[in-house]
């Protein structure tokens, strides 16, 4: 059996999806998963072992270059990257127009989600099958419930990401325990105060942990600076590749961070995971909660210096 799975972004998203792959090789150990992502992400589904191919689309940089010849040389050979195979089953768990537009250009019977549950309900045209799963349920499990119901199959109640990274070994690194802070995100409403982060530094360091921020951005990674300086016992990460920022999480003894898709990816490996909701709210795309993850605050209600520090050092004892 070959088996297509279509979620392309955003980096949150694509850790939500990860779940499907680890429950398709369950019930079909011979089943051939490919995965279409995009190009920024694609070393994430890389770190699963079931998922035999990476198809990298690159939906965000071409809008941004139309005019280019070059542009429409890439998105053709993209089509006939996903044409070039057959397909028993291609599932399309984003739910919006673009992604059902990729599953359109594949070989084999699409699935998704049907006109009420998909996140742009003209994708749905795009589907041969189309499955409602209601839309207040938690992505991970939304993710699950559609190709389960597509292939017939009951859930296992342990949720099972599937991924491993090996620690990162780098000069830079701190020599022992670490936390990692993820101090960044994508609205400054999801930001969490830059003096509530130096007081959770500074009980962390308090305990003998060493703490590392990383940034993308140079705004992020100027912010990164500042608090390594203060807290001292800190180091501010240079720019990092996925895989490296994956490793970089695989080693931690604690992750605190935004609601940013690091963080879901920190959840994922398993690591203890503290994420903090300030402009969003958790119910439905949070970290899924468990033993090791745990998030706090939501929309306009962020949480306090003390509440994360409490948490964080029960988490890291």
């Amino acid at each position: 059996m070959r088996i297509l799975l279509v979620k392309t972004s955003s980096l949150g998203d694509v850790v939500h999806n990860l779940p499907v792959a680890t429950d398709l090789a369950r019930h079909f150990p011979d089943a051939e998963i490919d995965w279409v992502v995009e190009e920024n992400f694609a070393e994430l589904p890389r770190l699963h072992p079931a998922v035999h191919k990476i198809l990298p689309v690159a939906i965000r940089r071409w809008r941004k270059a139309l005019h280019k010849p070059a542009t429409w040389r890439e998105i053709g050979a993209f089509r006939r990257a996903v044409k070039a195979d057959c397909y028993d089953a291609v599932i399309d768990s984003q739910g919006l127009l673009k992604s059902a537009l990729i599953a359109s250009m594949a070989s084999g019977e699409r699935i998704g989600h049907d006109c009420h549950s998909a996140r742009e309900p003209l994708a749905s045209r795009f589907y041969n099958r189309r499955i409602f799963v209601s839309r207040d349920t938690h992505a991970v499990e939304r993710n699950r419930l559609l190709a389960a119901t597509a292939f017939g199959y009951a859930l296992d109640p342990v949720v099972d990401y599937g991924i491993s990274a090996p620690p990162l070994a780098a000069s830079w690194l701190p020599k022992g325990n670490y936390a990692v802070l993820l101090t960044a995100t994508s609205r400054a409403d999801k930001e969490w105060p830059e003096g509530d982060w130096q007081a959770l530094g500074m009980a962390l360091i308090a305990t003998g942990l060493r703490c590392v921020l990383p940034g993308g951005s140079p705004a992020e990674r100027q912010r990164a600076a500042r608090l390594s300086t203060t807290l001292g016992r800190a180091v501010a990460a240079p720019a990092m590749n996925l895989a490296d920022l994956a490793g970089l999480l695989s080693g931690a003894a604690l992750v605190v961070g935004v609601d940013t898709g690091l963080v879901h990816l920190a959840a994922a490996l398993g690591r203890p995971t503290l994420a903090l909701y300030c402009g969003s709210d958790p119910e439905l795309t949070g970290v899924l909660a468990g033993a090791n993850a745990v998030n706090l605050g939501s929309a306009g209600s962020p949480p306090s210096a003390s509440e994360v520090v409490r948490h964080a050092l029960q988490m890291a004892s």
